[in-house]
């Protein structure tokens, strides 16, 4: 067995290049794993500069130096986020309290349903089990104690510290990311072996692909989302706004988001309509958009970033969703493409046992 493992570790680690490889994704997972929490405004600030490079390049491409071009979009940037925050966040966040405040009245309708169709049809459902879990659920749900924990979660997630730290750091290591970004690349360089030419393979096939992603994935968000709320406020369901973020953001986790969102959708609309015409209207209405983002949306946005099988793309959000929490389920899909890109790029044992020689362009 030892002598297994010692000669697939020569074959596989054999080649410099290789080690170099993996120290270096090592390293990255390490400070992010242990240091994520206290390297977040740099982390944030170098995916959003990573995304705002296109537009600085474009810009450059017209004449336009760097500086200037930099300034120019995160202010652009910077003035949407603010439109954005004040003009969208306070109507959300008032129909986020009306639906905690009025989500005990909902369940409690949807429960006495449930109980008459128990009694209805006794045969299928024990009425003594849907007593017992009624009970329990009045207790999790009291209205106090919802809005208890929303308090502990916005204490935790949004004190003012915090808030000010992103908003005065964030945007000065943007527009330094973007101002210096080739002083910047030139100096981390010196930290990092030379024998770096599989990295910077793995790199090359991944860079197009990661900006492709989040820059579909934002454009599905925003298509997913007012497409939704649009519906939602034509057929006059309540919180339709709230909601129309919430399908929107539900695209971030593949294949299950639209069931988890699913819910609170068939709730408002049962607690508003009942079982009727419009109930169904809306849940057909939701199903198309699904149906369209997963067969229309996502083909047009995705087709040269991501070519994963649908198992490893649920298994991705749940490892990295777990380690990282919002973030690793936002770059799963990026993340999974990665371990794809090394295990493509990684050198093989040829007929000789000596691994083949990395070609670089």
């Amino acid at each position: 067995m030892l002598n297994l493992l010692t000669t697939w570790y020569k074959e596989r680690f054999s080649d410099p290049q290789a080690v170099t490889l993996v120290l270096i994704l090592l390293g990255i997972a390490l400070a992010i794993y242990f240091a994520g929490g206290l390297l977040a405004p740099l982390l944030v600030a170098l995916v959003l500069a990573f995304l705002l490079e296109w537009p600085v390049a474009q810009m450059l491409k017209l004449g336009i130096n760097r500086t200037t071009a930099a300034s120019a979009v995160l202010v652009l940037f910077i003035g949407t986020m603010l439109l954005i925050t004040f003009g969208l966040v306070p109507s959300i966040w008032k129909q986020g309290v009306a639906l905690i405040t009025d989500l005990p009245t909902m369940l409690d309708k949807g429960l006495h349903t449930a109980q008459t169709y128990v009694n209805k049809y006794p045969q299928f459902v024990n009425p003594d089990q849907l007593d017992s879990m009624v009970s329990e659920l009045k207790k999790m749900l009291d209205t106090q104690h919802l809005l208890d924990i929303g308090k502990q979660i916005l204490g935790y997630s949004a004190s003012l510290l915090v808030l000010m730290v992103y908003a005065i750091l964030v945007p000065l290591l943007v527009f330094f990311f973007l101002k210096d970004k080739d002083e910047l690349i030139k100096g981390s360089k010196r930290f990092i072996p030379t024998n770096r030419e599989l990295a910077r393979k793995v790199w090359y096939e991944m860079h197009q692909q990661i900006f492709n992603y989040i820059r579909g994935k934002v454009i599905e968000i925003i298509i997913i989302g007012a497409v939704s709320y649009v519906f939602f406020a034509i057929m006059d369901l309540r919180y339709a706004a709230l909601l129309g973020v919430l399908t929107g953001f539900s695209v971030l986790i593949p294949y299950v988001g639209a069931t988890l969102v699913t819910l609170p959708i068939a709730l408002v609309a049962f607690f508003q309509w009942g079982i009727s015409p419009e109930f169904g209207y809306v849940m057909l209405g939701y199903g198309i958009i699904q149906a369209l983002d997963g067969n229309v949306l996502v083909p047009i946005l995705f087709s040269d970033a991501v070519d994963l099988h649908p198992v490893f793309i649920i298994a991705a959000v749940l490892i990295f969703g777990g380690l990282w929490g919002v973030w690793g389920v936002f770059f799963a899909i990026p993340l999974a493409s990665l371990v794809k890109a090394v295990l493509n790029a990684w050198p093989t044992p040829n007929s000789n046992g000596n691994a083949d020689e990395v070609k670089t362009e």
